[in-house]
């Protein structure tokens, strides 16, 4: 199969470090978990747009976002079972080197520029599946749709939607062997 996968949020924890970040500059405690919404300056009254997105792009900003825990291992584990894994992120250019080069070739050293899609538009790229936080990511597209759990998205009804809703790498690994299994019943 060809699986996409989605960077932020999905196998690197750029919500956690861009809150912590943002607390610390601002004097701010804002849990993670009181991110409800994809504009994650409506948890931030007071603070202007420009200043909550400022964040990422601050020098060394990606050094420290951690990968999701596990994320590393599955997608070894998944291109050892013979599928094609793309990174398909919406990152902003000017991001694109530094997000790169400090976060998902230091810690998925077997991926290269060979394996990432950058595009805002995930709906016009081909594959069997995509994983993504980014409810609006997934909708309308042609593929198999995993929805990575994010306190973002917690209240939508995945599963009313055509999604499949996961928490962690173990479950989307579960349901990638059972696309598999249902993939060979019907060559069979």
């Amino acid at each position: 199969m060809t699986i996409l996968v989605d960077m932020d949020d999905t196998i690197e924890q750029l919500l956690q470090t861009w809150v912590r970040k943002l607390n610390e500059k601002y004097d701010r405690n804002v849990d993670y978990e009181d991110i409800l919404s994809w504009d994650i300056d409506d948890a931030y009254p007071g603070l202007t747009k420009e200043q909550v997105f400022s964040v990422p792009f601050e020098p060394g900003f990606w050094k420290t976002v951690e990968p999701i825990p596990g994320a590393a291992e599955a997608l070894q584990r998944l291109i050892a079972n013979g599928h094609e894994v793309f990174i398909v992120t919406a990152s902003y250019p000017e991001s694109v080197p530094e997000k790169m080069n400090d976060l998902l070739f230091r810690y998925f050293p077997f991926l290269s520029w060979r394996n990432v899609i950058i595009t805002a538009h995930k709906q016009m790229i081909r594959g069997d599946v995509l994983i993504d936080d980014g409810i609006h990511n997934l909708e309308g597209g042609d593929y198999t749709k995993i929805l990575m759990t994010a306190p973002h998205n917690k209240s939508y009804d995945a599963e009313a939607n055509g999604m499949i809703r996961v928490h962690n790498w173990a479950e989307i690994e579960n349901v990638i062997a059972n696309l598999e299994q249902k993939e060979t019943i019907t060559l069979s």
